[in-house]
């Protein structure tokens, strides 16, 4: 049984940490089986040692990011929490130490700072800054799109890039949005709102109208690429699982001079015409092994939305497998 004792500087601070009636501080014992006792700005955690030092990097972890300003929610807890385990799991590499601080991957635009929830969010932002050409593969709710528009944010603050393009196939509109109200960017702009809202969670409102009306941030649907090559951007395709497999390819050759692209989809939720070929299925096997092209795979232990998201992927996941004759293990 190990006992480990927190002191920490700012009183103000230990408060927000520990969490309204120390809400913060129950959802780790929850998670981890251990008990923590405060009082004051000191906290006590017993458990089983290797519980307790994950509490402790959690704990550390999360006092920083209230130190550099920002808030933490029950998500920010349970993502602190899994990155702690993370950390003892990978033991075996040499850069790690026990009693070292997590460095967790972070994106930081002007309006916040975004930390890693999990290790496949952390190989994903970490993938982001060194490759060119990157694709986010899993189920809703992993952070997959916003990390994307997040980092292209950044990019673009940093002026790093130029433009941010975000598109997505608007597949569910097919033949109907001639029928639909308005110009095009009214027929279109319900399949692209998760991008937006994205974006205005990174960006002042403000600046992200003046970046739209001016080009420099363009939201547009996958047909309107077509012809263009694509320099100087940070281009995101979302909800990649529905497009053809030439509009992928005519997607992919768009990459530009000075571009980051990143795709990103869940291959379980293709709404294309039946017997219609995904081409982000296509494309991971055919780009699998080539240099300069990152693949990072999340599974339902990466969402970081409410916790009853991750068990509905779960349970969609087992009946999907039940369902191919595989069983339940597959």
């Amino acid at each position: 049984m190990a006992h480990i004792v927190l002191a920490f500087d700012d009183n103000k601070l230990a408060s927000a940490l520990y969490g309204q009636f120390d809400e913060n501080l129950a959802r780790l014992e929850q998670k981890l089986g251990v008990d923590i006792r405060s009082r004051g700005n000191q906290l006590t955690i017993k458990g089983s040692a290797p519980a307790a030092e994950q509490a402790r990097r959690a704990l550390d972890s999360l006092y920083e990011v209230l130190q550099k300003g920002g808030e933490i929610s029950p998500s920010d807890v349970d993502g602190a929490v899994r990155m702690s385990v993370a950390v003892d799991d990978q033991l075996t590499l040499p850069t790690l130490e026990r009693r070292g601080k997590m460095a967790a991957a972070q994106i930081a635009t002007r309006k916040k700072t975004i930390y890693a929830r999990s290790p496949n969010q952390d190989a994903y932002m970490r993938a982001l800054e060194r490759a060119e050409l990157v694709f986010g593969i899993g189920p809703a709710g992993t952070g997959k799109t916003y990390l994307a528009v997040a980092h292209a944010a950044m990019l673009l603050e940093r002026g790093l890039v130029e433009r941010i393009i975000l598109s997505r196939p608007a597949v569910e509109a097919g033949e109907r949005l001639g029928f639909l109200p308005g110009d095009m960017k009214d027929k279109v702009d319900p399949y692209l709102r998760p991008l937006y809202d994205a974006l205005y969670d990174m960006m002042p409102g403000d600046k992200v109208e003046r970046a739209i009306a001016a080009g420099v941030i363009e939201i547009a649907p996958l047909a309107f690429m077509r012809g263009r090559t694509l320099a100087h951007a940070a281009v995101i395709l979302d909800e990649a699982q529905n497009t053809t497999p030439m509009q992928m390819k005519m997607f992919l050759t768009r990459l530009g001079e000075n571009s980051r692209m990143i795709v990103t989809g869940d291959p379980t939720q293709i709404d294309l015409p039946p017997n219609t070929k995904s081409g982000l299925v296509e494309a991971l096997r055919i780009l699998d092994g080539i240099s300069g092209v990152v693949t990072v795979r999340f599974n339902d232990a990466d969402v970081v939305r409410h916790a009853l998201v991750a068990e509905i992927v779960k349970a969609y996941d087992r009946d999907g497998k039940v369902s191919r004759g595989l069983g339940v293990e597959g």
